[in-house]
């Protein structure tokens, strides 16, 4: 299995209606087919100071083998959200593991 973990900070001043749809384009990410799990949310309440919770939004994703996951890094509905959603964060984390 290959995990696809990305963490997005978004800049401070989009209006509600900008985060709204970074959120509806993140969430239809998951109508990708190389996707096998997706799950995408933002943070929860940090009750411990290990936690880190000062990003915006969050996904995790998991494809059989890399192939797939290359295979969704060039798919359509990926670069278009990339492309329309890239002006609205300041700063993305991205973990790859197997």
């Amino acid at each position: 299995m290959f995990h696809h973990v990305v963490f997005f900070y978004l800049r401070k001043d989009l209006t509600a209606a900008q985060r709204s749809e970074f959120e509806t384009k993140l969430l239809g990410l998951s109508r990708i087919k190389s996707i096998a799990s997706s799950y995408v949310g933002r943070p929860t309440v940090a009750d411990r100071d290990i936690i880190d919770s000062s990003y915006d939004f969050a996904e995790l994703f998991v494809f059989k083998n890399k192939a797939d996951h290359d295979a969704y890094q060039v798919d359509p509905i990926h670069q278009d959200f990339v492309n329309s959603c890239k002006t609205y964060w300041s700063s993305v984390k991205i973990y790859d593991f197997e």
